[in-house]
């Protein structure tokens, strides 16, 4: 029986984020849409088991108007490959580094002292905080990227790169006070990737999404 893909809009509250980490056992390739031929992410529950399909435009904080149909991207016929990092169209690269995941915890409880609940009600201090894991985000050891972000990666141009993504987002992510945490996921995310970063990239061609790639001698494909 195939998992439950829940639709986003199915969650009750969005989860509460935690640092990510890098895991470096292989990934099979990219799964994509096959409706709309756009690039997905995968997420598993804590058995490891696949709970849900997301475009990646709503991992950024856009809304699809459709459910995923989650196919590998060799399957799809010319798959719309966009920007990993800043969602420019027409990605001109493709880097491979540890495969990446992100835990992800909801709040479950939050204690008070009953003394500071009397005085403060709502505003009562916070003095424990209960959490269960609410799904790990797979983000795979493949990423494409445009030119402009592709500069700063073999630049390795950090900040630079998170300031380019930055300024693609929603502004529902980046305004006021959700600017720093943004870009502290973004430093959280990218410094992984620059420091697992494969030393050769594939070039994107027409029928060959997963990149025409060059290695140097002795080096595996």
């Amino acid at each position: 029986m195939p998992p439950h893909i829940p639709h986003p809009e199915e969650s009750a509250r969005l989860p509460e984020a935690v640092a990510p980490h890098t895991n470096t056992a292989p990934v099979p390739e990219p799964f994509y849409c096959r409706r709309c031929r756009r690039a997905l992410n995968i997420r598993f529950n804590d058995l490891g088991i696949i709970v849900e399909y997301l475009h990646a435009a709503e991992q950024r904080g856009h809304r699809s108007d459709h459910r995923p149909e989650p196919t590998p991207v060799t399957e799809i016929p010319d798959p719309i490959i966009e920007c990993d990092f800043c969602t420019a169209p027409d990605a001109a690269w493709i880097y491979r580094c540890a495969n990446q995941v992100t835990d992800a915890r909801r709040v479950t409880a939050r204690v008070v002292a009953v003394g500071d609940y009397q005085s403060r009600h709502h505003a009562a201090r916070v003095r424990r905080t209960d959490t269960e894991h609410a799904f790990t985000q797979a983000w795979g050891e493949r990423w494409s990227a445009c030119q402009g972000c592709a500069d700063h990666i073999e630049a390795r141009d950090l900040y630079g790169l998170i300031g380019r993504v930055a300024d693609a987002m929603p502004a529902k992510l980046t305004r006021g006070k959700h600017l720093m945490r943004t870009r502290g996921q973004l430093h959280d995310r990218y410094s992984d990737v620059f420091d697992t970063l494969a030393p050769s990239r594939g070039r994107i061609a027409p029928g060959h999404p997963l990149g025409i790639w060059t290695h140097q001698a002795g080096e595996a494909p």
